[in-house]
């Protein structure tokens, strides 16, 4: 069985995240070709969900914007791959579970019981993310 097999064969059993500061309702699609909440908020040709809490948390503490993050419970709705902004290029595999798609998430539902991370750990990340901005390099490569 190869891996989009395998992913595809999880949709069935696994829950799936998006962190954003969007205000959304059950119901509502999450799709691809609006501008990204990232980098230089340039058409975004994917959307990304994930498996665990902690990237979610962090889609929405790092979405640009003055709402307060949200995190949902997607559905997608077609077939999805690993993120390559955060698999293989930085660590073997996919340990945070995130993924990608071309075609749209379903929102579910919404997570509010959820906790950030403290504001020093925030403020290393995104100071780590403006460091990789001063060298060029964008945080999401479509």
């Amino acid at each position: 069985m190869d891996k989009s097999t395998e992913i595809n064969n999880d949709l069935n059993v696994q829950q799936f995240f998006h962190g954003t500061k969007a205000q959304l309702k059950q119901g509502d699609l999450i799709a691809p070709g609006y501008n990204s909440n990232y980098g230089k908020q340039k058409k975004a040709l994917f959307v990304y969900l994930t498996a665990t809490m902690d990237a979610a948390i962090w889609g929405a503490e790092l979405a640009l914007g003055d709402e307060p993050g949200r995190i949902y419970i997607v559905q997608p709705t077609g077939s999805i791959e690993d993120d390559p902004n955060l698999t293989d290029k930085k660590v073997p595999g996919n340990p945070t579970k995130s993924y990608r798609t071309r075609e749209a998430l379903l929102v579910i539902g919404e997570v509010t019981d959820w906790q950030g991370h403290s504001p020093e750990r925030l403020k290393e990340m995104k100071d780590n993310l403006e460091r990789l901005k001063q060298l060029g390099i964008e945080a999401i490569e479509d």
